[in-house]
């Protein structure tokens, strides 16, 4: 699914930084160690807990940031965000950018008199109603204070993230095909039914049918209220891939990955 990738002023910067080599790596710890040469900062940012599930979904979020000698820097704005994570569909195998990134601002808090900065509960979760087909289920936080402001100057940028597991509960989806075996112009439909786990509706869960190994998805549609979906589509001649793939609407839910048993009698012999 389409996605812009970090479109903020934050992950412009961070980028720009990682393209410098000036990006100060994530430390757990705030010692003069931590700096590398020339650093003036050190700027560090973890998650209590670090790890969230569907009845737990919050954490404090929380940060330092310090001198190169190891004392607290107070006064200094730390830009946050939250960043849900999707593996991007690449068959081809070309070298770009294995993951989508959908970003929300969480704030800019500043640093107090101890050099920390706080983001008390702080919702892990998809908040946008964006598809969550090919999700992963993890959320990176982001921290970045630069010192001028100024993206085009990144070697006074200092940038740090952490990852939050978010532990998704299983799914499963259910088919029948009107046909095993199909040609170019036959009509095949799958029908079948969503099981997400007790307690979660199915409504709106989207359902995509794959046909073609370079396309994920040829035709979607979404579960009704029972978990009840149909989905038809006409084959073509390269139609060589046949696989069912759902997404529920909820982070915290897994979504399933099903192949079909269907031969397409019109490919090309190799």
């Amino acid at each position: 699914m389409p996605r812009k990738s970090l479109p903020t002023r934050l992950a412009a910067t961070a980028a720009l930084l990682l393209a410098a080599g000036a990006l100060s790596a994530p430390a757990a710890s705030a010692k003069p160690s931590d700096a590398s040469p020339g650093d003036a900062y050190v700027l560090t940012v973890s998650t209590n807990p670090p790890r969230t599930d569907y009845d737990n979904r919050h954490v404090d979020v929380t940060g330092t940031v310090t001198k190169a000698d190891g004392t607290p820097a107070p006064n200094i704005p730390v830009t946050v965000q939250e960043v849900v994570l999707f593996t991007t569909w690449n068959p081809w195998g070309d070298p770009i950018d294995p993951t989508y990134y959908e970003p929300r601002e969480l704030g800019t808090p500043v640093t107090d008199t101890n050099g920390k900065f706080t983001i008390p509960d702080v919702d892990i979760d998809h908040v946008t109603g964006s598809s969550l087909l090919n999700a992963q289920h993890e959320v990176q936080i982001t921290a970045l204070y630069d010192e001028d402001g100024d993206p085009n100057t990144p070697q006074d940028g200092y940038y740090a993230d952490t990852t939050v597991a978010a532990n998704a509960k299983p799914s499963s989806v259910s088919y029948q095909v009107n046909k095993k075996k199909v040609k170019a112009g036959d009509i095949l439909t799958v029908q079948g039914k969503v099981t997400l786990p007790e307690g979660v509706e199915p409504a709106g869960t989207e359902v995509f049918l794959q046909t073609y190994w370079e396309s994920e998805y040829h035709v979607k549609t979404t579960a009704e209220d029972d978990g009840f979906f149909v989905l038809s589509v006409r084959v073509s001649r390269e139609d060589d891939t046949f696989r069912l793939r759902t997404a529920p609407t909820d982070l915290y839910v897994a979504g399933a990955d099903q192949p079909l048993p269907i031969t397409n009698t019109s490919l090309p012999r190799t």
